[in-house]
């Protein structure tokens, strides 16, 4: 089998994950998969072994109790776990200072583990979790995915972890181009500007709830999915918040302001965030039948 460069692409690796517990490995498939688009392109000299993360508290006031809210009889976090698992990256964690989510999940089959309710951000809160979940240090790659998104995908999963298969690369993160015109303006639309540096793959050079950047060409919406090293979750939650963090309310800007490099891949649309009941009986109409 020959091996993968780390320093070049190299359009025939990906990983695989043998179970809940298993282990990621880089594994040449037969000819003709990446052209099936089983899996995105990843390139690594050794074997990773990530693991999903998915931050889960009550405090949401437009949807009280939001990770419990019911979607054809399972809680919402639950169906999260559950599309987190289908990626088939790695293990899959609850991280909660609930122990009503945390039982919610171990029915169901899942893992949770309770951290602490005063964390000032969804990272300070998994890197407790993965530190608690793992302290031998066996996962080197952490990625966060929000616990409100019930009808994501493997694919964006996939695409924020390939994107770490760079060794220069600390977070990852993943962009959809931006089609409606009233999202260009709205500051809630959080704006990823990067350079090029391959086929829908960016380098990250600002996150920003302005319009931008100006001139001809696609605007990007951020997606708060991330991947991180392991080392990179570490040290950036010691770091202190920036400005440029602090003025457009940010924490990604953060890593950029000490140098970190975060890289963003192109997917095809933005999940469904359920912020609000109308989103919470979108999800269920979107999930009716699984």
């Amino acid at each position: 089998m020959a091996p993968c460069n780390p320093y070049k692409p190299f359009p025939y690796c990906y990983f695989l994950a043998s179970d809940q517990g298993g282990t990621a490995k880089i594994l040449l498939p037969a000819a003709g998969a990446a052209a099936k688009g089983d899996h995105a392109p990843m390139s690594t000299a050794r074997s990773a072994r990530p693991v999903v993360l998915i931050p889960a508290r009550m405090a949401a006031t437009r949807l009280p109790d939001k990770p419990l809210a019911d979607i054809h009889g399972e809680p919402m976090i639950v169906h999260v776990w559950r599309r987190a698992m289908e990626a088939d990256v790695g293990p899959v964690v609850v991280a909660t200072d609930s122990p009503i989510i945390a039982r919610a999940v171990e029915a169901a089959g899942g893992q949770a583990v309770m951290t602490r309710s005063d964390h000032p951000s969804g990272s300070d809160r998994i890197h407790e979790a993965v530190e608690a979940f793992d302290p031998a240090g066996t996962h080197d790659i952490i990625i966060n995915v929000q616990g409100d998104l019930p009808t994501i995908e493997p694919r964006p999963i996939r695409a924020a972890l390939d994107l770490l298969a760079d060794p220069a690369v600390d977070i990852s993160t993943i962009v959809a181009v931006i089609t409606r015109e009233e999202e260009r303006t709205a500051p809630s639309v959080v704006k990823a500007i990067g350079t090029p540096v391959g086929e829908n793959r960016f380098r990250a050079l600002y996150f920003t709830r302005a319009t931008a950047p100006t001139g001809e060409g696609p605007l990007y919406h951020h997606i708060g999915l991330y991947g991180y090293r392991r080392a990179a979750l570490r040290r950036f939650v010691g770091l202190k918040p920036g400005t440029l963090e602090m003025r457009e309310r940010l924490e990604q800007l953060r890593a950029l302001e000490n140098g970190m490099r975060i890289d963003f891949s192109v997917v095809d649309t933005v999940p469904l965030g359920v912020d609000t009941p109308e989103d919470l009986t979108r999800a269920r109409q979107m999930l009716a039948g699984r």
